[in-house]
């Protein structure tokens, strides 16, 4: 049996099954490949690249001599190589005797190979090249935007999300969302998202190990394949974490069983050591207001009850401060916070009624004696 999962872009041109999928398009084949990327998704851009490299392949009926066939072989190992999904060209090279094997075996003769990469531009007038392989829940083909200039590109989505694409990323999208039950983009790279609010239908952002889920808000996802870590932070509203379906029991241990994932807001971040495969949340080192920024005018204290103090700081930041309320309810702050950075703000408030803060899992808590 067949473990698909473990196939890279080489192993899938060169697989008598998946070329029987793309060439002959036979119903059995068409069932068992939208089913195994519902399974999969992380391996959906994979596949698409692949399939894109074998329906370049055009077919004659004509027999080829040998030198002829090593030719197109040669150029078509090439084409692999220079793929943006790189591979081992001493890899191309131990594998070439494999692919006239295969090519022989299911009758396929190359003739000629016909590449071309996706066209890429910023700004206005980018070129959108649609794929033909099924969306995961629609089976639409996807439009692929790879940034291959020196600054972010800005791609709007049809529901009018907005992602400020980085340089050297790539995202994928479907060109509707209409018949779907979710909004699903995939994303290698980073990118900025600004997603429409539409509570009946979520907006998944597929990166590698890691979904990220959310109704309507804006973050930040960066998942290089060179990278070691994957991040997620969050600028508004709140997102769900959780890694790809059909992880391995050890990835799955750090999150609760359900797909509610690890919930992100304001100011914090998810990191995911593909290593470890574990998650660590944390906050910002600068976290910035979630409020109008005047509301920091108005944080200005005289004898203020402490706890009026830190409801006021963590709306302002969305950021949940923990202490112990009953310890210091008589504790009042006297301090102009006005122009503090957050972490500063802190630890004014702590030196004034004599306690210390540390960080855990993305939230403050505030540890006292108490106020005399």
């Amino acid at each position: 049996m067949k473990d698909f999962r473990l196939y890279d872009i080489m192993d899938f041109v060169m697989d008598e099954d998946f070329i029987r999928w793309v060439q002959e398009k036979r119903p059995e084949d068409e069932a068992f490949w939208a089913n195994w990327l519902q399974l999969y998704p992380e391996k959906h851009l994979l596949v698409a690249e692949a399939r894109r490299i074998l329906e370049s392949v055009h077919i004659e009926e004509t027999v080829f001599s040998a030198a002829e066939l090593d030719r197109e072989a040669e150029r078509l190992l090439q084409t692999i190589s220079d793929h943006p999904f790189r591979v081992n060209k001493g890899r191309v090279k131990n594998l070439y005797t494999r692919w006239l094997t295969a090519a022989v075996t299911i009758g396929v003769i190359v003739a000629a190979v016909v590449f071309k990469p996706s066209e890429n531009t910023s700004g206005a007038g980018v070129t959108e090249e649609a794929y033909t392989y099924a969306n995961l829940t629609s089976s639409k083909p996807l439009i692929e935007q790879v940034n291959t200039s020196d600054k972010p590109i800005i791609v709007t989505l049809a529901d009018g999300s907005q992602v400020e694409l980085a340089v050297d990323s790539r995202i994928s999208y479907p060109r509707s969302f209409d018949s779907a039950g979710s909004r699903d983009v995939y994303l290698s790279g980073e990118a900025f998202f600004h997603v429409a609010r539409n509570p009946n239908m979520p907006f998944r952002v597929f990166a590698n190990e890691i979904v990220t889920k959310v109704l309507g808000t804006s973050f930040r996802v960066r998942s290089f394949e060179k990278d070691s870590v994957i991040q997620v932070t969050v600028k508004t509203g709140k997102v769900s974490v959780y890694s790809q379906p059909g992880a391995t029991a050890t990835k799955k241990k750090d999150i609760p069983e359900t797909q509610s994932g690890i919930i992100l807001t304001p100011n914090q971040q998810l990191t995911y050591s593909k290593d470890e495969q574990k998650f660590h949340k944390l906050l910002l080192p600068r976290p910035v207001m979630v409020v109008p920024v005047s509301i920091d005018r108005n944080m200005v204290y005289e004898d203020t009850p402490l706890e009026k103090v830190f409801e006021q700081i963590s709306k302002a930041y969305g950021i949940n401060i923990v202490y112990d309320n009953e310890l210091l309810r008589s504790c009042t702050v006297t301090a102009d916070l006005r122009k503090e950075a957050f972490y500063d703000k802190l630890d004014l408030i702590c030196r004034a009624i004599g306690a210390t803060y540390e960080v855990i899992d993305g939230q403050v808590v505030v540890t006292s004696n108490g106020c005399q």
